[in-house]
């Protein structure tokens, strides 16, 4: 079984110049403007010391294993267990939750009924213009969850391509987009439970999300589904791979930037960040980085995911080198994903 990082090195997947602005873009805050209260770098500096002083952070959480979720009335996940890691290093020792709709995080962060978002939230360019997303998390393929015996023989959105099939993705997530690019037939679903609902009931034939998260939903609740080998998604001849992170608004500088920071030296030591991670079924595949992409702006590998150009007015690719060894030009749109 190919695996997603040899996938990504034998596909050649690059970016071009115009592309990795956007991407930077994703990451940074500008230090002068925001909405926030006093000081040069719009409050973010105030958030930090007064998070600091306080000793708790309360997140927005969408209640998706196994990024952040309820466990008989315990806050836990993946993205939680990162936070308590990072914000406790940075003196904020207690992580505390508010479960909010998903398309209802981020104008609950600007709103201000919470200081950042905990859901593994894919970094994609229409969200970059709401709010600031750490450096990535975490890498995503998509699956699909079918019936035992995946009688319709379903691989991957393509296969729902004039077939009269019908597909339940979640609302406000990447496979929602992927389906409305490729005119699928589609429903849209509140949450996990109810895309295996849909499927339960006859309402849909398959239920689109992350791999990470249906191999987690199947493993921990009782249904009769499985779930197919994970894939990239490909829109108009583009393999789209996505990544999370967490979702800081745009006048938080400084808190971004320490979270950044520790973050990094996390992405950096494979073995820590399965110490933390891991025991929710994150692998070093999901780790940003290694072989993927390199972006020769900002010294790291990134993830091709969404266009941050919406014209999609892209220079030209460098020649990349193809599955069968033979050099091939190929222009990638970003997809920062989810």
């Amino acid at each position: 079984m190919q695996n997603r990082r040899s996938f990504i090195r034998k596909s050649g997947l690059v970016l071009s110049a115009a592309a990795l602005g956007g991407l930077a873009a994703c990451s940074q805050t500008s230090s002068g403007g925001g909405g926030g209260e006093g000081g040069e770098d719009g409050g973010g500096g105030d958030l930090l010391s007064r998070l600091q002083e306080a000793g708790t952070i309360t997140v927005g959480f969408a209640g998706e294993g196994p990024y952040s979720f309820d466990d008989d009335g315990e806050l836990t996940g993946a993205t939680l267990a990162m936070h308590r890691e990072i914000f406790g290093e940075l003196g904020i020792d207690n992580v505390e939750g508010k479960l909010t709709d998903w398309n209802s995080l981020i104008p609950g962060l600007n709103s201000q009924q919470f200081d950042a978002v905990s859901a593994g939230m894919s970094i994609l360019p229409e969200r970059c213009a709401e709010a600031a997303f750490s450096e990535p998390e975490f890498q995503y393929t998509t699956a699909l969850m079918v019936p035992k015996g995946n009688p319709e023989g379903l691989e991957n959105m393509q296969s729902f391509v004039d077939s009269g099939l019908t597909v339940a993705t979640m609302s406000g997530a990447i496979e929602s987009t992927y389906a409305k690019d490729l005119g699928l037939d589609s429903i849209e679903v509140g949450g996990p439970q109810d895309g295996v609902d849909a499927l339960s009931s006859g309402n849909a034939d398959a239920f689109a999300l992350t791999a990470i998260s249906l191999n987690w939903l199947a493993e921990n609740s009782a249904t009769d589904f499985e779930v197919t080998e994970s894939f990239v998604a490909e829109i108009d001849g583009v393999k789209q791979v996505g990544a999370g992170g967490t979702v800081f608004r745009q006048e938080d500088t400084s808190l971004l930037d320490a979270y950044n920071e520790k973050l990094a030296e996390i992405i950096a030591d494979p073995e820590r960040y399965l110490s933390i991670v891991g025991d929710f079924g994150f692998t070093e595949e999901e780790l940003p980085g290694g072989d993927d992409v390199r972006d020769p702006v900002r010294g790291r590998s990134v993830v091709p995911a969404v266009s941050p150009d919406p014209q999609n007015r892209l220079a030209p690719a460098r020649p990349a080198q193809g599955r069968a060894g033979a050099m091939r030009t190929q222009e990638v749109i970003p997809r920062w994903m989810v």
